[in-house]
């Protein structure tokens, strides 16, 4: 930017700038003129291209896209739902219409199977109660990690159906 270039010549564009390949010193003061800074683009090219610009104007430009574009990004957000390997019949209806309500919020969904002292003989129990919940909302979520035993947990994630419009 500016007395930092150490490149000889220079093509110049920009706005109200007659475009071509100027020397250093000539680039300089075209943009000193308008009061505007010169900046190189592409210091690779031969010869490197600057452009007369308001540098801190570009800068809060660009400051400004970026925010615009992280505001508009979705943030993802991660529901859970704890069972035990024998969770009744009423409990699951339970928990199942609250994961039915993250789903449709639009959330994922972490349901697991917490196994305390000697229940982990009932994985099986676990990962049966994971499926079935599984196919119980297939409609809302798609699996998008089938059961699997970590340590004393058994994990299963869901992530939320897009609608088509």
């Amino acid at each position: 930017m500016n007395d930092k270039i150490k490149a000889p010549k220079l093509r110049l564009v920009g706005d109200n700038v007659e475009m071509g390949v100027y020397p250093t010193k000539e680039c300089l003061k075209v943009a000193e003129e308008q009061g505007l800074d010169l900046v190189v683009i592409s210091p690779k090219a031969d010869p490197p291209v600057a452009k007369v610009m308001d540098y801190k104007k570009f800068l809060y430009e660009q400051k400004k896209r970026e925010k615009a574009i992280k505001a508009n990004a979705q943030k993802v957000v991660i529901k859970e739902i704890r069972f035990g390997p024998n969770t009744d019949d009423h409990d699951y209806e339970f928990k199942k219409k609250n994961a039915e309500k993250f789903l449709k919020d639009g959330a994922k969904l972490k349901a697991f199977v917490f196994f305390k002292g000697r229940s982990i003989v009932f994985k099986d129990q676990g990962q049966i109660l994971l499926l079935r919940l599984a196919q119980d909302l297939e409609h809302l979520g798609k699996v998008e990690q089938m059961p699997k035993l970590e340590g004393k947990r058994m994990i299963m994630l869901m992530s939320p159906i897009k609608d088509k419009k």
